[in-house]
Order: structure tokens, then sequence, then C-alpha cells
């Protein structure tokens, strides 16, 4: 049976973290009452005219400079028109012929291998509004518009066709969410809007050049999804051409409940846009001081800091992959390593502990409640076995309660570790004697027990003693000390 061989691009839209519009003062917040963020620009009234929103360009510089783009000095607005109930002007301000950067790449690991994914193309543009749709069956259908969404300021990426796999598009699109969210510019929540993907598939014989007939699966917002939907229509093309039938060049939707796409139009119903050159705006110059200015506000990316960390810090790579999915974890991560000496031990607690706590309350590690030299001073104290890791928790959980570092609370509350060997074999002695049952099945061969003794050892000295040395003290008492029983 002939094989095929997927080919797949994308188009990513992604919403700029800007507090206003592109081309007005409205806020751009989500989930305000409908229709209550509107003005007469974004609304499109006769005699209103659009502003460029200057930290929209910046932000746009900072990812396209963030993906090895090269930005254009000179780029132009256009009018994207087509008519639709929740495009108010009856066009999109976009660009079209000289987008904002050209080129640029991204490079990621997939199987072990190196994956790069050209980029053609990087240009701004407003959102449109939201049609909302209620009522069953059609003919009691009803659609609400709001139109808070209008006008916000959006870049869309456009990739080559670069990915040959279901599993390297949702990579990609997972890895430029990691570098878009990294950077500031993007929320990254998918959930809400923020970011969405359109996904051109096709699939061809293997090792013929010339591409097949694509189709395009519309606003895919999660990873899952993207790569779900892709297999579908993978396996939907290739059955469609082992059975003798052709590919339809259309547009598709992709429904999470079924599993399936389906059509949406066909190419003879896709739009013809009409681009024109926007007159009510001048040509966006980006000059090489600009860009300097928004690359020196750049930080260290995250794939270069992943592979810094390995090699720095000595850390597995699933570790960086976690401790970098934003600059602050990274940045707090990096702060705990360097004051406690110990990266591994800091990970550990940030993966564990730490964002525990964190999930439980609903917050990010800009709102932990232990700043990380506070971290590493309960790390140090585990380390130098002042405390063991088992009262290091309790120890952990009282630092979330109250102002006071590790050693305070320590030396106040009577924790530390109790490492006189005196003081254990006494407690162990008591232990043997209350439980001489265990121990005559320890001695006859049951070495199960010997964690419960160990376990009992713990409590007595209420989990204070030194672990190491209990379990050492523990196995000279038991072959020394004669069975009571």
């Amino acid at each position: 049976m002939q094989s095929f061989e997927p080919v797949i691009g994308l188009e990513i839209h992604a919403q700029l973290l800007t507090r206003t519009k592109i081309f007005c003062g409205c806020s751009t917040a989500f989930g305000a009452p409908p229709n209550s963020q509107v003005c007469p620009v974004c609304l499109g009234l006769p005699g209103a005219l659009p502003v460029l929103n200057r930290r929209a360009v910046d932000f746009a510089v900072k990812a396209a400079l963030a993906l090895g783009c090269e930005i254009q000095r000179d780029s132009i607005f256009a009018r994207k028109n087509y008519f639709y109930p929740d495009l108010p002007k009856g066009y999109q301000i976009s660009q079209y012929e000289r987008p904002l950067a050209l080129g640029g790449f991204l490079e990621f690991p997939v199987n072990g291998a190196s994956k790069r994914v050209a980029i053609t193309r990087i240009h701004m543009e407003e959102d449109a509004g939201k049609s909302l749709h209620d009522g069953f069956p059609d003919s009691e259908r009803k659609t609400h518009i709001d139109l808070n969404r209008s006008g916000v300021p959006l870049i869309e990426i456009v990739t080559e066709p670069d990915m040959r796999s279901a599993a390297e598009a949702a990579e990609f699109f997972s890895r430029l969410r990691d570098i878009l969210v990294w950077l500031g510019v993007n929320d990254g929540n998918m959930e809400e809007g923020s970011l969405r993907c359109d996904a051109n598939v096709s699939v061809r014989p293997a090792g013929q050049q010339a591409f097949g007939t694509k189709a395009e699966v519309k606003n895919v917002n999660s990873f899952k999804y993207l790569q779900k939907a892709l297999e579908y229509e993978i396996e939907r093309q290739i059955e469609l051409l082992r059975g003798g039938g052709t590919v339809a060049q259309e547009t598709r939707l992709w429904d999470s409940a079924t599993g399936r796409t389906f059509s949406m139009r066909s190419k003879e119903e896709a739009h013809d846009y009409r681009y024109f050159p926007e007159p009510d705006l001048p040509p966006l110059v980006v000059d090489t001081a600009r860009i300097d200015a928004v690359r020196d506000t750049m930080t260290e990316l995250p794939e270069a800091r992943r592979r810094r960390f390995v090699a720095a810090y000595a850390i597995p790579e699933y570790d960086a992959g976690v401790l970098t999915q934003s600059a602050a974890l990274a940045d707090y991560f990096e702060r705990t390593a360097v004051a406690a000496g110990n990266a591994k031990a800091a990970s550990n607690w940030i993966m564990g502990e730490l964002s525990r706590v964190l999930n439980e309350r609903g917050t990010d590690v800009t709102e932990a409640p232990i700043q990380p030299e506070a971290l590493a001073g309960l790390i140090k104290l585990i380390d130098a076995g002042t405390i063991s890791s088992a009262i290091a928790k309790d120890v952990f959980a009282r630092m979330l309660e109250s102002d006071r570092g590790a050693e305070d609370i320590v030396r106040g509350e009577g924790l530390a570790q109790i490492g006189d060997e005196a003081a254990i074999v006494e407690a162990i002695r008591g232990v043997l004697a209350q439980n001489a049952d265990a121990v005559t099945q320890y001695r006859g061969g049951k070495q199960q027990t010997f964690g419960f003794l160990v376990g009992q050892v713990m409590k007595a000295t209420r989990g204070k003693a030194n672990p190491k040395l209990a379990n050492e003290l523990l196995r000279r008492e038991l072959q020394t000390t004669p069975n009571t029983q």
C-alpha cells in the first residue's frame, strides 16, 4: 500500500498584551460586559480615525527579534475587506504586501533530533469581534455580537510548510507560546482566545516533491486539539486518496466533541479580501535605533536558558524544561540555586512543595509566599544535617504561615535534628523493649519489620533523629542487644 507524507504549515494569531487597543484607547481587558469596551474608532463610526499603539509595535518587534526575523524599516497597513457581523467597519486593518517582518525560524528538539521550522512573515493587525450563537434547531438560532475584542492588537505568525507530523506541529505551537509568554507580549491564554492557531495540511505520496491539495483547519486553541485535529485530517485525506478520490481545497473546523473536522466553506466560497492601502495610517517606520532599544529589553530566551541550566547547574533536562516555563519561574530557581549552593535540591523544592502550594492558592511564582533566599536557607539547613527532610516539610509549612526564616523557626521550636549517638541509642532501646515481637520477627528473617522499627524510632524522637545515623545504630542494637522475650 502506498505511503503518504503530511505537509503542515501554521498561521498563529497572538493578541499583544497591551492595556489598550491597537488604534484607540479602549481597554483590552478580558471578561468585561459585552460591548462595554468600545468607542467610535473600534466601532468604525464615520469620521473616527485610527492612531497606532506604540507599545503594540514594540511588542511585535520583540516577537520578531526572538524568532530571528528581519524587521522591515517600512511596513504598510491595508484594509482587508470582508463582510461579517463581528467586523463593524466591513474591513479589518491588517498588513499585506509589506508586513512588519520577514524570514526567521524556530528550532526545537523532536525525538532526539533538532527540528527547524522557517517563519515566512509576521504582520500586525486588529482582532475582530465575537459572534455568540445560541438556540436549536437552526430555525430558532440567535446570534449575539460582542465587539469588546474588536481592535485588540494581534500579530499573525505564518510558517513555511516545514512540519511533517501532527506532533511536530503541536510542539512548534507549544514552543512558540513559551517564547511569547516569556517575552511578556502575550498571556498564552488559549481558552480566552488570546492565542489561536490555523493549520494548513496536505498529504502527498512519499518521495514526491510537489505539494498535495491543502485543507485549512481553523481556530484551534490548544496543543492537544491541534495534534488531534491534524491526525484526523491527515488520515481523512489519505483514505480519500487511497480510495481514488480527491481532496477538496477548503476550510474546515475541528469538533472536539466528536474528534472530527468538518467542512466550513469550499474554495469557491472563500473570500476575495481585496486589500487596499489604509488611507488613514501612514507607513510604519521602524528604524535601527528603535529595534536596538527593543532588543535591549529582551532577556535570555527559554531554549537558551534550558541549555544553560543543564550545563551550569547539572540538573536533568526535564527539570530545566519545567523551570523555564516562565521567566519569573526561571529567575526564582536561579536565585534559589545560587543562594543554596545546591541546584538539584532547589529544583526539587520548587517543582514539588512550592508548586503544590501555588497550585492550591491559584497563584504563580510572582506571588510566591516564600522568597528564593528564604527557601535557600531551608535547603542549607537540610544539607548541613541540622534538620531532616521530614522536619523540613514542617518548617516549610510554618514559613508559609509567617515571615520567619527557617533557621529562626528551627531554633525557636527546637526542631534541630538529633545527631547525638547516646540520645538516639536511648530512644532505640526504648523502642526495642516496647516492640519485642517485631524484634523477634526481624531476627527470625522477616526483614520488613526493620522499616517498622525505624518508623517507631523516628516517632519516639519526634522525627528529629538523624535518619542515616538512626538506621546504623538500630542495626547495631538489633545485632548486640539480647532478645527480651
